[in-house]
């Protein structure tokens, strides 16, 4: 056998691995989508079913209606779209202050030296770590002395007030952005106010956007601190807490398929910002704003 042949056979053989080895991966991720797709196509086909009921034997309905969404905003017993507004209007507004606190507190980090720098970067990684959850007991007691007992403005505060120790991948972020952009501006006379809002913000849209979109995501999602703070005042439950109600035992039979399609409605806003902004919030990630 001749070098030449062995080395084609040997490139053959390598080409040949290759090749299992791409059609293993393709096969693992195939069934991997289809472990992660099938719960959501279950809940979505739940919200159309017409049949009553917690469950059927079989996957697919035998009727597909829409009377499910039609109900979800039209129940009087569950008011789904004032709880939606409400969801609505405390993601928003903690999305806005949480995102400032974040950014202004990361830019400080990362481009200010001042005394106990490392100590309260240290302080604020080891805080982070504490389930917010753990402080519910004496945040409810603050917001009862000052007024805010079961407000929607109480959770804007509670979602907002430490956002500013998420301030790790914002930092990572801005160290990425080079300084001489802000020594070049305090030459031309900028102060560090302007520096933050007309120079480096223009050049953070990735890391605004990822900011953006997981301050968002909490207060839309949450259940723990809205069942606490609201109890019973049910006029400011926010969708979280709106559709568990749903799944009592008193209700869930007669509710499931309503509350599904609720389910289904409050994820099209996440998806809808998520598909928009994705190229913005893998950038954010993985970090990197200008080159240099």
């Amino acid at each position: 056998m001749t070098q030449s042949q062995s080395s084609k056979e040997m490139a053959t053989g390598y080409a040949a691995r290759t090749k299992a080895f791409n059609i293993l991966v393709y096969v693992i991720l195939a069934v991997m989508v289809i472990v992660w797709i099938f719960p959501i196509v279950w809940l979505i086909l739940q919200s159309l079913r017409g049949e009553e009921g917690i469950s059927t034997p079989y996957f697919f309905p035998h009727e597909i209606t829409f009377k499910n969404y039609v109900r979800l905003f039209t129940d009087e017993r569950f008011p789904f779209l004032r709880w939606f507004f409400n969801t609505l209007f405390v993601a928003v507004l903690s999305c806005v202050i949480s995102t400032l606190f974040i950014l202004m507190v990361s830019y400080a980090f990362s481009r200010l030296r001042f005394k106990s720098r490392k100590t309260f970067l240290n302080f604020g990684l080891i805080l982070g770590m504490f389930p917010g959850f753990m402080s519910m007991a004496a945040t409810y007691s603050i917001m009862e002395i000052f007024g805010l007992k079961q407000q929607l403005i109480a959770l804007v505060i509670v979602y907002s007030a430490g956002a500013g120790l998420g301030y790790q991948v914002a930092k990572g972020f801005f160290d990425t952005i080079p300084r001489s952009l802000d020594e070049a501006a305090k030459i031309d006379g900028a102060t560090r106010n302007q520096i933050f809002w007309q120079i480096i913000l223009p050049l953070s849209k990735p890391i605004i956007v990822y900011t953006a979109l997981t301050t968002f995501i909490g207060p839309w999602a949450d259940y723990i601190f809205v069942s606490y703070f609201m109890k019973d005042n049910s006029d400011n439950w926010t969708v979280a807490l709106g559709l568990y109600q749903m799944l009592g035992n008193q209700t869930m039979s007669e509710y499931f398929t309503v509350f599904c399609a609720g389910a289904v409605v409050i994820a099209i806003p996440i998806t809808v910002l998520f598909v928009i902004m994705q190229r913005f919030y893998v950038e954010g990630v993985t970090g990197g704003a200008v080159k240099g």
